[in-house]
């Protein structure tokens, strides 16, 4: 054990002395095992800065003055928020430790990768997040250490989440079938149609129009598109699909289908999906 936390420890200094060089610190200061203690606070913090989590935990190990310096509430607060920008507890505990914060917001991802219900719980009773849906989906919208199945699964039984969720994406000057990749990108699709892909569908038509209200396509139109344009990429990636779409087919069904929108237009979204694939790549 002895032998391993040495090796642990001498590869954390060495990546301190990277570190410290890449700042600016002399390489005679920074052979010296003590040479933060020799450095002016800011400059210590700043070489700190650039550790991670478990860096900074087994710098702490060294030595007092270390440990001193590796649980500086600065730094686990940059931690905190780099990783999850939207927490309730920024706010409302600004007192709390952020080296406690971060323990809690990384038990509560951690949980949420096996159980998202069970993470998001955690998270609520530890005070970390409110317990409302447009909280925790702010939560969930800016973070990325989450498991993209089990926010999926989340949503499909969280409506309401998932309806606040959509509600924070910016759709602005965006071609739809692009809007609409950045949309499952974002939230996973179902695997199969229904009504939760109806719903989601819905809810995004709807953000769509908002994010562009001179597109001149009202919430209907951009819905019934939607499901057009997934319809079209399943029938162009399907290898059991031997009679593929043809773009004058796709225009005339959308010309009858849709209320608004031009052949042209209706021309444009039938290259995109020939041309880019999926709007929906990893889920089809």
């Amino acid at each position: 054990m002895s032998v391993l936390c040495n090796c642990t420890m001498g590869q954390l200094y060495a990546k301190l002395v990277r570190v410290a060089r890449k700042s600016g610190v002399s390489p005679f200061a920074a052979t010296d095992h003590d040479f933060c203690q020799v450095l002016p606070p800011e400059l210590s913090l700043h070489i700190l800065s650039n550790l991670s989590a478990t860096d900074l935990c087994l710098a702490s190990c060294v030595n007092d003055y270390w440990d001193a310096m590796a649980s500086d509430n600065f730094l686990w607060k940059n931690l905190c928020k780099s990783t999850w920008r939207k927490v309730t507890a920024y706010k409302s505990r600004p007192q709390k430790s952020y080296k406690q914060l971060y323990l809690v917001l990384d038990e509560g991802s951690c949980l949420f990768n096996i159980d998202a219900e069970r993470g998001i719980n955690y998270l609520t009773a530890m005070g970390a997040l409110d317990n409302d849906p447009s909280t925790i989906a702010a939560f969930l919208h800016n973070t990325n250490v989450l498991n993209s199945q089990q926010v999926f699964l989340y949503l499909a039984k969280r409506r309401d989440i998932l309806s606040a969720l959509i509600h924070l994406h910016d759709y602005g000057n965006m071609f739809l079938p692009e809007a609409l990749r950045y949309f499952f990108w974002h939230i996973p699709a179902p695997r199969e149609r229904g009504g939760l892909l109806e719903f989601m569908l819905n809810q995004f038509s709807h953000q769509f129009c908002i994010c562009n209200p001179h597109c001149q396509l009202n919430h209907d139109t951009v819905y019934v598109i939607c499901y057009s344009l997934i319809l079209l990429a399943v029938d162009l990636a399907s290898p059991h699909v031997k009679n593929k779409m043809s773009k004058r087919e796709f225009i005339r069904n959308l010309r009858h289908a849709a209320y608004q929108g031009s052949d042209e237009y209706f021309g444009h979204l039938y290259d995109n999906i020939y041309l880019a694939g999926h709007v929906a790549p990893f889920n089809y």
